[in-house]
């Protein structure tokens, strides 16, 4: 569950200075963010200095199940064990969280690789390092649309640049069907495409679980499509751990230490499923205990991703021909390098856990 809160239309990155070299002024940085979203407000002292602080790695605060692992090593401080706190920053939307680790104001975030590539191509120095939350997508339509062909010139929701509107394109491209044979609708948040398709304003969404476990529960008739699986195959990456170039060169010990707490959350996750839950809703979570059971069951959160890399550059693809980046970004925008430190490093810790890569 890989949330989409607030507007999807992401900044114009091509014209935005994402070196980090020179920090931008207040004025700047929101008259940048606001070419596609929202003027934003930010805290005192947030804008103004380099994100890194001594003994500190900021990241972003997401809203989804793929954030699972850094919202518990968050709560439980585990990476202060080794003299590193991680500290969140907050953004009114999801746009400002891919322009904040652009810029340059937060060191980390977890985002869907769709994102990643849209920041990557525009010239960010930005890796990915790390998994997030698999699988989870779906595509959900109203009764009788039961087919791909008789989605044609039917009204999709979705949002725009995110993986939850690669996959539709996928799905009709698998069918050889057309993206531009629909109508796209882009949506403003997940609550808001659920109650459009539940008033019928929607013939079919892609959304995240546990809303289209939900729509397909609660509106009569519905259909599940898809959950991805079938396309992608099984464990698909919807969302990944990225880092700015600068915090793995200058202090890689810090990104280790949040990796490592990353790993020991997932294996908390993992054999205490519903102490942690208990734990995170409320606190990082505005959902119901029962939506947070359905959800991480449907999407749990991985941190040692290599067996996607093939996976996430193959989407590459979809994304270009989509027209969203000019050029398809080389394995070289991938390293695993302090992953797998981190795993090698830690065995015992590794080996204890559900979900990981074949060795």
């Amino acid at each position: 569950m890989c949330d989409r809160i607030g507007c999807r239309h992401l900044p114009d990155f091509r014209n935005m200075d994402l070196s980090g070299k020179a920090v931008p002024s207040r004025r700047k940085f929101l008259k940048a963010a606001a070419a596609t979203t929202i003027a934003m407000a930010a805290g005192p002292g947030l804008i103004g200095g380099p994100a890194m602080a001594a003994g500190g790695v900021k990241s972003t605060h997401g809203s989804g199940f793929c954030n699972l692992n850094v919202f518990l090593a968050h709560s439980r401080q585990y990476a202060k064990e080794e003299g590193v706190e991680l500290e969140f920053i907050n953004t009114p939307t999801f746009a400002e969280q891919v322009t904040f680790l652009g810029m340059g104001q937060v060191d980390i975030g977890l985002m869907p690789y769709t994102s990643f590539m849209a920041l990557y191509d525009a010239g960010a120095p930005v890796k990915i390092v790390a998994g997030g939350g698999v699988e989870g997508c779906a595509i959900v339509a109203q009764k009788g649309l039961d087919t791909p062909e008789k989605l044609k010139g039917k009204t999709l929701g979705t949002f725009q640049l995110d993986t939850l509107e690669v996959m539709p394109y996928d799905y009709l491209k698998m069918h050889n069907i057309a993206f531009k044979d629909v109508t796209v609708r882009y949506m403003g948040n997940t609550p808001e495409a659920v109650e459009a398709f539940k008033a019928g304003a929607l013939d079919w969404i892609c959304t995240i679980e546990p809303y289209a476990s939900a729509l397909v529960r609660d509106v009569p008739g519905a259909v599940m499509l898809t959950n991805g699986v079938d396309m992608y195959g099984k464990g698909y990456t919807d969302c990944v751990l990225a880092a700015r170039s600068s915090l793995m060169k200058d202090n890689p010990a810090g990104l280790k230490a949040i990796i490592k707490g990353m790993m020991r959350a997932q294996y908390d996750a993992e054999t205490q499923p519903e102490e942690v839950l208990k734990e995170l809703v409320g606190k990082y979570y505005k959902t119901s205990l029962e939506n947070a059971r359905i959800a991480q069951g449907k999407q749990p959160a991985i941190v040692d991703a290599r067996s996607q890399t093939d996976f996430i550059l193959d989407r590459t693809n979809s994304v270009m021909e989509m027209g969203y980046i000019k050029k398809k970004p080389g394995r070289d925008a991938i390293d695993w390098t302090l992953l797998e430190e981190v795993i090698k490093e830690n065995p015992d810790l590794y080996a204890k856990l559900k979900y990981k890569s074949a060795a």
